[in-house]
């Protein structure tokens, strides 16, 4: 933890396709569900800033309709985020709508999450989401912060060019 009463998730210093615990970012599409979106994610630097770049089409054909980075939070499984009040994220893209999906222990399904929708402005911001703010999607259950599994930068829901940057993840107080 550092002085600014913050957690790092990933700081980018990396340069490479790894967050700071060590796991790797993966371009996830709905082709898993036999979609047809397509997605390409990539280590580089925008404006100065190291990132990774979403880029990919959200095609909506054979029950498709999302492109997304994701990354598992916990070095050995969960990760306990009870102390902190919400996410911050650095983010850019093409003035678009995106979401961020955050799954926990409790998320069994795949279409299970809660989510925060935000514009991806074209220079770069930095955005508090408190967790109160996430919205169960197709889950019952409310948001425990206890038992964080996922992180997910999603373009969903629409026919779309995805094109988001994103750097500084962290847990904040």
């Amino acid at each position: 933890m550092n002085e600014d009463s913050s957690f790092i998730i990933d700081d980018r210093v990396r340069g490479d396709g790894y967050a700071n615990n060590g796991k790797p970012w993966r371009a996830v599409t709905d082709s898993v569900m036999g979609g047809i979106s397509k997605a390409d994610l990539r280590a580089t630097t925008v404006s100065g800033k190291p990132c990774l770049h979403l880029r990919g089409e959200v095609h909506l054909e054979n029950n498709g309709g999302f492109v997304q980075a994701s990354l598992d939070l916990g070095a050995e499984g969960l990760l306990d985020a009870s102390d902190f009040v919400g996410l911050e994220i650095e983010v850019c893209g093409n003035n678009e709508s995106y979401n961020v999906h955050l799954r926990t222990g409790d998320t069994q399904m795949v279409w299970q999450s809660y989510r925060h929708s935000f514009t991806a402005d074209t220079k770069w911001k930095t955005l508090r989401i408190p967790f109160a703010d996430f919205m169960p999607h197709r889950i019952q259950l409310g948001l425990d912060t206890r038992h964080l599994r996922r992180i997910g930068i999603v373009a969903i829901g629409r026919k779309m060019e995805a094109d988001i940057c994103f750097s500084r993840i962290a847990l904040y107080r």
